[in-house]
């Protein structure tokens, strides 16, 4: 058996452990998606409890209300005409006056506490749809990439001349889309699927220092129980942009890039990002959007990872004829003649530029920095 056939032996066993992994990615995703329609059937029918729960509080409220109005009515009678009444009559007046303003006192903080509840749980639902919409997309991508694993991929060994780089390519592949998997899984688990948990725990701790501590200490954990739960929502949001900005769809790549410029730097506090825009600023077809916004995240992310950069500038140009896209970095740099191992971020970048027809160019010096320049043509 000579090499070139033993490396598409290779290349064919590489595939097909790239179809099984993708195939368990489908499945894992599919998985989250159910559990998360679940949760979505309990909570909406907890919510339901609670809408109801709300309403008759308040008409007892009401009615609390309107009682207790009448036993102060009642008390100031009574203390106006004191000689007129006897003293257990004027010791009734007072007993039920008190006990209705604290019935009154209790059903209303109890209001509170089932509308802190109800504002939860809707924000919960809203949160589990998002992620079961992102889960069937990504159920959709998958079943895409499966079919062109299962058919065009396997022609590829007859287009790479490389047997190697095929191979490299190959398993660059499944260890991006696992590594993709993993950090999908890892950051739901520890971020939105944690602090959910501690807001149920929690909100268990809220009813028992209520019965044991009283009103006060227990608005201070309802308070601090908001926090946890914004902190939630945050994560969940968070998430949700890196896989797909929502702002691209509906507002575009500039105010997409500003945001995008504006939320890395939150998360990095030592790099220091800034975009400019020098020319128009207009949508562009959706495809081209979604493939400049990754080149720019994909050389400031590159950035940050490897060269340790203290500023980070992105300049865009728009013009009828052409799209101009320019990040530049302080960093450590590198020597862009010579070809890093491993370095498939930067042949993807290249890919996506050659879809659109366009150019790239990277000039880049150990100790100077790197300037990534992307130029891509718009077709009228």
């Amino acid at each position: 058996m000579s090499i070139n056939q033993l490396d598409i032996n290779s290349l064919d066993m590489i595939l097909e452990t790239m179809v099984k992994t993708v195939g368990d990615s489908k499945s894992e995703i599919f998985e989250i998606e159910e559990q998360c329609r679940r949760d979505f059937e309990e909570s909406s029918k907890e919510l339901e409890e609670i809408r109801v729960r709300v309403s008759t509080v308040i008409d007892e409220s009401d009615s609390l209300d309107t009682k207790a109005r009448y036993a102060r009515k009642r008390l100031s009678e009574v203390s106006m005409f004191f000689n007129n009444f006897s003293e257990e009559q004027v010791r009734d007046a007072y007993e039920k006056a008190h006990k209705l303003q604290i019935d009154l006192q209790m059903n209303r903080q109890l209001e509170k506490q089932l509308r802190v509840r109800r504002d939860d749980l809707e924000r919960r639902l809203k949160g589990l749809q998002q992620t079961i919409d992102r889960a069937d997309h990504l159920v959709s991508q998958i079943s895409v990439v499966l079919n062109y694993l299962t058919s065009d991929l396997k022609q590829v060994g007859e287009a790479l001349k490389d047997a190697r780089r095929k191979q490299d390519f190959g398993l660059k592949i499944i260890e991006a889309q696992e590594e993709e998997r993993k950090k999908l899984s890892r950051e739901i688990h520890d971020g939105p699927a944690q602090m959910m948990a501690n807001v149920m725990m929690r909100s268990d701790l809220i009813e028992r220092v209520y019965r044991d501590r009283g009103a006060n200490e227990a608005m201070t954990e309802i308070k601090s129980l908001k926090v946890m739960v914004r902190n939630a929502l945050y994560e969940v949001r968070r998430i949700i942009y890196d896989l797909r900005p929502m702002a691209l769809d509906d507002l575009g790549l500039i105010p997409t890039l500003r945001k995008y410029l504006q939320t890395t730097e939150d998360y990095n506090e030592n790099v220091t990002l800034s975009f400019i825009n020098l020319g128009e600023e207009k949508r562009l077809p959706p495809k081209m959007e979604v493939a400049l916004f990754r080149l720019v995240q994909e050389s400031i992310q590159n950035a940050i990872k490897h060269a340790s950069p203290k500023n980070i500038s992105v300049k865009l140009s728009m013009t009828r004829e052409m799209v101009m896209v320019m990040v530049k970095d302080d960093g450590s740099g590198f020597d862009a003649s010579q070809q890093k191992e491993g370095s498939f971020g930067l042949m993807g970048m290249r890919e996506r530029v050659d879809l659109l027809e366009g150019e790239i160019t990277i000039n880049s010096q150990p100790g100077i920095g790197t300037l990534v320049m992307i130029q891509v043509p718009l077709k009228v």
